[in-house]
């Protein structure tokens, strides 16, 4: 691309494709709009929010994310039954489960259902930024 002119299509696409993308899943509004502003600022396009399972997986279905926040505190469905069913429609996703210290979850049988990281409320936010990019994933958690 030249200096002063406008990203053709290919540059767009390859700067799209690259940008890491999340689905958020909790019941509360108040929640889905903190981790939505939290991703963002960490330079995740967020391309969905869901309140239940139903809602998730049809939207995992469609934009197939490289990362999933989800609530363990579901308006409807199984947390794992949720995480088993979101991996086998986008392979390699990540899985970020938040939960409460009173009510932490027990971690599944099953290891596809096990989430990558569990976060216990309350929380501080260096925490949650520690979870977002695995380490070694040589990529800058927030913007320069």
């Amino acid at each position: 691309m030249r200096s002063g002119s406008a990203p053709d299509s290919e540059t767009l696409s390859s700067s799209i494709d690259s940008t890491p993308t999340a689905i958020v899943v909790a019941g509360g509004e108040e929640a889905r709009v903190l981790l939505r502003g939290l991703l963002r600022l960490h330079q995740f396009r967020v391309d969905g929010e869901a309140v239940g399972s139903t809602q998730a997986i049809e939207l995992i279905r469609v934009h197939r994310p490289s990362l999933l926040v989800v609530d363990a505190h579901l308006a409807e469905g199984s947390v794992n039954l949720l995480i088993g069913h979101a991996r086998g429609l986008a392979p390699g996703l990540r899985v970020i489960l938040i939960a409460s210290v009173s009510h932490p979850p027990t971690p599944p049988s099953d290891p596809n259902q096990r989430p990558d990281a569990v976060l216990l409320r309350p929380f501080r936010m260096h925490q949650f930024v520690e979870v977002l990019v695995p380490p070694g994933a040589g990529r800058p958690l927030s913007p320069p």
